[in-house]
Parts: C-alpha cells; sequence; structure tokens
C-alpha cells in the first residue's frame, strides 16, 4: 500500500509562507504529477513528502500513519532527482544494490533484487558497467533501479528527465508509463513539461504561488479548466483569451463579432477562451473576428498561425499541415461555440 495524504500542509522558511496549507490525497497505485511554473513550490512539496524538508505546520500521513517528523529512511519512500546521483567508482550493479548494503542485506538478497530491477529496466547487460559508459537515459534507469530495489511504497520524481535531449526524454516517459503499469506503485512525480504532465499522469496537481489551482485528469484539466492560470498553463500552444461581454443568449467581442452563448451560465462572463485547434480560418467577414496573420510556423503535422486581430489582441490557431502558408494575409476567425471557455472578472470559470 502507498496512499500519501497531505493534511493543510504549510511551509515556511522564515516569515515567507512558500506552501500555503494544501490538501490532498494520493491514491495507492497513482502516477500523481506536479506541475507549474519556477517558483511555485512544487519540489518543496515533494521534498517535504520525502521528509527532505520540515513541514511547518499540519500532517502527512503515508498509509494512514502520519510521518510528518519522521526521517526520510523511516518513510519507506524512494527518490529519484533530477541529477543521477550515482557514485562514479561503483559498477551499475553496485549502484542499484548500495542502499540495501548500506542497510545489511546478504549478498544473495542484493543480487536477487538488483537482478530483478535491472530487468525491469532493460539494464542487465550494463550491471558491470560504470556510470560514464552509459548515456543519460541509461544513468536514469540506473537512478530509477536503485530506488526499485527498496521495494518502497511510493515513488518521488524530481524532474527526472530534465537534464535529457528531447529524444530520450521521449524513451524514458516510455519507460516510465511502462514502469508504473508493471509495478502499480504510487509514483509522485515533479516536472515544468506540461508533456510530461498530460501524457504520464493519471491525475496532475497545477500549482501557483504554493497553492493548489486545480486537481483532475488531464483530460479534465484541458476540456475543464477552473481558472484562468489553469486554462493557460494546460494546453500547446496555450488558450486563446479574448475580453468579451454577455448579454442574455449572446457573447460580444471588444471591437465587434461575438455568437450565441453555448449555455446560460456563461452569463457574466469578461473574458472568452479558445483554444487554438477549436478556431478555424475562414474568408475575412464570415466568423467571429477579422485578423492579419504575422507568422505562420510549419510544424509537418500542424500549421500554427499567429493572428493580429486588434482590439483582441494576438490570435494563435492551429490548422493542419496540409493546410496552405497564410502569412501576410487578412483572415476571419470563426470559432468552434461548443468548445468554447468562458470566465468571470475573479479569473474564475462561469
Amino acid at each position: 500500500m502507498g496512499s500519501i495524504s497531505l493534511q493543510s500542509v504549510e511551509k515556511w522558511f522564515g516569515e515567507v509562507q512558500v506552501i500555503k496549507g494544501v490538501d490532498l490525497d494520493i491514491q495507492d497505485g497513482e502516477l500523481i504529477i506536479f506541475v507549474g511554473p519556477s517558483g511555485c513550490g512544487k519540489s518543496t512539496l515533494l521534498r517535504m513528502i520525502a521528509g527532505l524538508e520540515e513541514t511547518s505546520r499540519g500532517k502527512i500521513l503515508l498509509d494512514g500513519d502520519d510521518v510528518t517528523h519522521k526521517v526520510p529512511s523511516e518513510r519507506e519512500l524512494s527518490m529519484v532527482f533530477q541529477s543521477y546521483a550515482l557514485y562514479p567508482h561503483l559498477s551499475v550493479g553496485e549502484n542499484m544494490g548500495f542502499a540495501l548494503k548500506t542497510a545489511g542485506a546478504s549478498k544473495a538478497e542484493i543480487a536477487e533484487k538488483v537482478t530483478l530491477a535491472a530487468d525491469t529496466l532493460k539494464l542487465t547487460e550494463y550491471l558491470d558497467r560504470r556510470p560514464k559508459d552509459l548515456s543519460g537515459g541509461q544513468r536514469q534507469r540506473v537512478a530509477i533501479g536503485r530506488a526499485i530495489v527498496r521495494k518502497p511504497k511510493g515513488f518521488l520524481f524530481d524532474e527526472p528527465l530534465s537534464n535529457l535531449d528531447a529524444s530520450l526524454r521521449v524513451d524514458m516517459r516510455f519507460e516510465i508509463a511502462r514502469l508504473h503499469k508493471s509495478l502499480a506503485s504510487t509514483m509522485v512525480y515533479v516536472t515544468h513539461d506540461q508533456v510530461e504532465a498530460m501524457t504520464l499522469a493519471d491525475r496532475i496537481v497545477v500549482l501557483k504561488d504554493g497553492q493548489i489551482m486545480q486537481v483532475g485528469t488531464p483530460r479534465d484539466l484541458y476540456e475543464n479548466p477552473q481558472n484562468v492560470f489553469v486554462a493557460q498553463f494546460i494546453g500547446s500552444p496555450k488558450m486563446n483569451l479574448m475580453p468579451c461581454r454577455t448579454d442574455g443568449d449572446q457573447f460580444f467581442l471588444a471591437g465587434g463579432g461575438g455568437g450565441a452563448l453555448p449555455n446560460a451560465s456563461q452569463i457574466g462572463a469578461v473574458q472568452l477562451g479558445a483554444r487554438p485547434e477549436h478556431m478555424g480560418v475562414v474568408d475575412p467577414g464570415a466568423g467571429q473576428c477579422d485578423g492579419v496573420v504575422q507568422v505562420s510556423e510549419y510544424l509537418g503535422a500542424d500549421y500554427f498561425h499567429y493572428v493580429d486581430c486588434g482590439p483582441l489582441g494576438l490570435m494563435t490557431v492551429r490548422t493542419a499541415g496540409s493546410a496552405k502558408d497564410l502569412e501576410g494575409q487578412t483572415v476571419g476567425l470563426k470559432f468552434d461555440i461548443s468548445r468554447l471557455h468562458f470566465f468571470g472578472a475573479d479569473d474564475q470559470r462561469v
């Protein structure tokens, strides 16, 4: 079992509060990802769970037991750091079994657990090599293997892929997803990369300034963001926001244009959000607004068009890569009315 419960946890550094009363229940076997901008408190919160940072107020429970004031070695959790933190003079096998050796495990037990972990992570042929002879992705797998052999109640990952190049990150995302399925263990994972969050997580915790903005599945956060921050943080390119007003069953954009409200509850909105893929390019005057395409970026499968819509600002529109380059042209933008998002003056969804 590996359920983790955070109850009104706070972290203060002197008079500065960096974690502001976080409540969160993580179920046994879940892969939870903390995501947010730099300085939002995600790594601090992970280190509090690990016991590497003291909890100023509140409680941390592991399987119902209060571990708030226990040292890391008493929490039955394994942590994988951004830096691999491998011993350069030890072989891969020795690195993976080091924690067991210091805990007094027998050579036979160490060999058995290291062999199983190496097989899971496809490291068997590298057990006699030194870390300097491995690629970045292989070193990270060794660091994960070192955590696996302890058979912890949960794994904590602190931006484990940030030191890898783009292609290796893709490979390691697959490895971590596969590992989670095979181990069925609780994993708490910190990243600033929303692609990692969207592709790996059972649930995502979006943090800002030491507070939780929203918790939900990747689909929940993408389709039903509860505030402007989540709406723009989740999704790439980010959601377009534009000023609007509502009147009866209609919405109106600044500078003209508008349409029917998809839901009467949107009354009182002052901002409209539309994702780039929920806006289409049409002839001028045939959509909700017009603009001039400043830049068209060709990415193969997609085009990203950056359209200056005057008082509405710069809009990003996503079209198929088979469409034509529109740079310099005046176009109309037609919204998928059923996929729009509306926000009030307090930046909350309405």
